[in-house]
């Protein structure tokens, strides 16, 4: 049994030019197919995905290019997000760009030609940061669930208002996954030195919560491209797949599955879009925890669904549909647990207060202020 083929997912994002929406729905079809996501489970890298997406100056869109980034806009790097995880594209894409990128260029560091990783920061790191006094930092600890850390050039790291550009070559690594086959390895430091050059005052607007933010904008940008792909692969299925003689999609049930299944893809892709549009105005807060909450919900859902819709052909290693549902899974738990940006939509609404509900509803993050 061979996977079903994923059509390219470009479908564009109403404020982003539907050149790159195209041109990256192509690129992501040509090179992260079924048998190069499988292998990188396998070998814990992709280097034909990455050579491509960083030759097209896709991995650092979104950031400006006096920064050594290709330009564009947050908007823009998140719909090449959302079309790379309806892809399982196994790279660490949003690291790179709109994570670990975005602190570097914050703080006028240079970035690198290879992949950057960046720290969510966990309750269990012990990571300590000592200042020296000729403006260098030395480096203890350890952190954990770091992405893609064997392979990235540059660990960008925040601490009180600085960033760190911490070499790739200067930590040691534990290879870890998540769910899904993709690295999520401790990082341990022993007396590293950053120098002075590879530290840099975070610019306006970059703290702890902003990118907190952004880490669960990109996870929503991802499940919403990987909700997609499953939607469309399971139509795909239930429409050849014969049972009494018709196809299965058409018997009650199965139909029933597909609808909740197609909703939730719907619901998740307009509150990213919405969410990344608003972030790129500027405060996106109330957007992107709206956004992340939904995704939670959904992708639980979705993927119980589409795998009822599949019964046992969802359950074998030879076919799509777990690339999709396992990353699902593992996106959830990442940039916080799952239930936890349900609480932050809450703490807004209590911010409000009861009489301004709706308006925070229509207005969203302008009413916080």
């Amino acid at each position: 049994m061979t996977s079903t083929t994923i059509a390219p997912i470009s479908e564009p994002d109403v404020s982003v030019d539907d050149l790159l929406s195209d041109a990256a729905g192509k690129l992501f079809f040509d090179i992260s197919d079924f048998d190069t996501v499988q292998a990188a489970e396998d070998e814990g890298w992709a280097p034909t995905v990455w050579n491509a997406v960083a030759e097209a100056g896709f991995a650092w869109i979104g950031l400006p290019e006096e920064a050594g980034g290709s330009g564009g806009t947050l908007a823009d790097a998140c719909e090449v997000l959302r079309i790379a995880g309806a892809h399982s594209a196994p790279i660490p894409l949003a690291e790179t760009g709109i994570l670990g990128g975005w602190l570097l260029a914050s703080a006028g560091l240079a970035l690198p030609e290879g992949p950057v990783t960046v720290s969510a920061g966990r309750p269990d790191d012990t990571l300590t940061i000592a200042h020296n006094a000729d403006g260098s930092a030395t480096l203890n600890g350890s952190l954990h669930r770091i992405p893609w850390a064997a392979k990235a050039d540059i660990l960008a790291l925040l601490d009180n208002g600085r960033v760190l550009a911490v070499p790739g070559d200067s930590y040691t690594v534990e290879h870890l996954t998540n769910m899904a086959g993709e690295p999520r390895e401790t990082v341990t430091f022993d007396n590293v030195t950053v120098t002075a050059g590879g530290i840099g005052d975070a610019g306006d607007g970059v703290t702890p919560e902003s990118l907190r933010a952004r880490g669960a904008l990109s996870r929503v940008m991802l499940m919403a491209g990987a909700l997609e792909a499953m939607m469309a692969l399971t139509i795909d299925y239930t429409e050849t797949r014969q049972q009494f003689g018709r196809p299965i999609g058409r018997f009650q049930a199965v139909a029933q599955h597909l609808v909740w299944s197609a909703q939730d893809a719907a619901i998740t892709k307009m509150a990213a879009q919405l969410a990344a549009r608003q972030a790129a105005r500027g405060d996106g807060r109330f957007e992107i925890a709206a956004a992340r909450s939904l995704a939670d919900e959904c992708a639980s859902a979705a993927t119980r669904q589409c795998h009822q819709a599949h019964g046992a052909m969802g359950m074998t290693q030879e076919y799509a549909l777990h690339h999709l549902s396992r990353r699902l899974w593992s996106w959830r738990s990442e940039w916080a647990s799952p239930g936890e940006w349900s609480q932050v939509v809450g703490r807004y609404a209590e911010q409000v207060g009861a009489a301004n509900i709706y308006p925070l509803i229509t207005g969203g993050s302008a009413v916080l202020d």
